[in-house]
């Protein structure tokens, strides 16, 4: 099997002792805290130096060096291009090595698998991806960053670096343009891995779990306490929303472990988690008429979270059919949103709907 080339310079091979086992988080050292305030000084200060791929272009058969990417480092990388972390964006960079391995190991990256990365940053993770042997189509917002790691990487065909907002791309058209020189079987689908900026993460989620159709495992670090809504709501809690019922409709998600805000580069103010969706493919999406009237629904119902349903839901039909509907699920007439599962509105849906 031969790894897929992005463009046309020729493979880098892979060096077959990468990746270490992962050390334990409490072997770890301490990383630097630092103000927003700090690391501008810090930055202002720093000396220049660009990053570059380790694969030599006049010697194909150079082995990839493993780089790692710390504190000292990330300063170089952002002042090689002029520029601070952007509070705007989100960008907080990992700075913890051993962390970006065991977000790789989380979605069992191997030698030849695509993978989707969204906001690479300076390219600490896309590193580790590229010396176990993936393909990685990152994709960047920020044109400083997406220049940075496009530099890094360029004697390397494994890469492909684009500059646009991931909420806003075309991204299906954009994996359906590397997926199509694939030699694998049409079941092997791609993954996505990615620290991702937190003010973004309900998007990238909506956008990413009805892929199952391209991605087999979505694995992010996201913000802890998002992690742990997204993973397991309690009923009858006020963390209990539509966007659960969303992500167990495409997804079994994963709580994977949890990453101390001391790892980031700028540290935010909460610590961070890493999630893996595995994704289901259409025919294990849970049986309904009409996935954009099922949505609909469980929106509406939560519209008025703390109101009954047969007062929620009554523009879809009489109140009184809603009455008989919950009935025949097992529910009182008097039930509230929060107190029905995924498989719960399922059964309300294709009673209610109108054909």
């Amino acid at each position: 099997m031969h790894p897929l080339v992005l463009h046309s310079l020729p493979p880098a091979p892979i060096d077959s002792s990468f990746p270490p086992t992962p050390k334990p988080y409490s072997t770890l050292s301490p990383l630097p805290h630092n103000s927003f305030a700090t690391t501008i000084r810090e930055l202002k200060t720093a000396k220049l130096h660009g990053f570059a791929a380790s694969a030599s272009p006049s010697n194909p058969k150079t082995k990839t060096q493993k780089q790692d990417d710390d504190y000292h480092t990330t300063l170089k990388a952002l002042n090689s291009k002029g520029r601070f972390p952007r509070r705007s964006l989100g960008q907080h960079y990992m700075l913890n090595g051993s962390i970006n391995e065991q977000l790789v190991g989380a979605a069992d990256v191997k030698e030849g698998d695509v993978v989707l990365e969204i906001g690479p940053g300076t390219g600490s993770l896309t590193n580790v991806l590229v010396n176990v042997g993936a393909a990685v189509l990152a994709i960047e917002k920020d044109p400083y960053m997406a220049a940075l790691v496009r530099e890094r990487f360029a004697n390397t065909n494994r890469v492909k670096v684009l500059q646009e907002d991931f909420t806003r791309c075309h991204i299906r058209s954009h994996m359906s343009l590397i997926m199509e020189g694939r030699s694998f079987v049409e079941s092997q689908r791609a993954k996505v891995v990615a620290n991702i900026p937190f003010n973004i993460s309900t998007d990238v989620v909506k956008q990413l779990l009805p892929m199952g159709d391209m991605f087999s495992e979505v694995v992010l670090l996201l913000q802890e306490e998002a992690a742990l809504r997204l993973v397991d709501p309690s009923l009858r809690s006020s963390e209990y929303r539509p966007i659960n019922i969303f992500v167990n409709f495409y997804s079994d998600p994963e709580y994977k472990f949890k990453v101390p805000r001391t790892n980031f580069f700028p540290q935010p103010k909460v610590d961070a988690a890493v999630v893996a969706f595995r994704l289901k493919q259409a025919l294990d999406y849970p049986r309904v008429s009409s996935t954009k009237s099922f949505f609909s629904m469980v929106n509406s119902a939560f519209n008025g979270k703390r109101k009954m349903l047969r007062k929620t839901l009554q523009h879809i039909c009489p109140p009184t059919e809603i009455e008989a509907a919950l009935s025949e699920v097992g529910f009182q007439t008097t039930s509230r949103p929060e107190e029905l599962a995924l498989e719960d509105f399922v059964k309300l849906h294709n009673l209610i709907s109108k054909p």
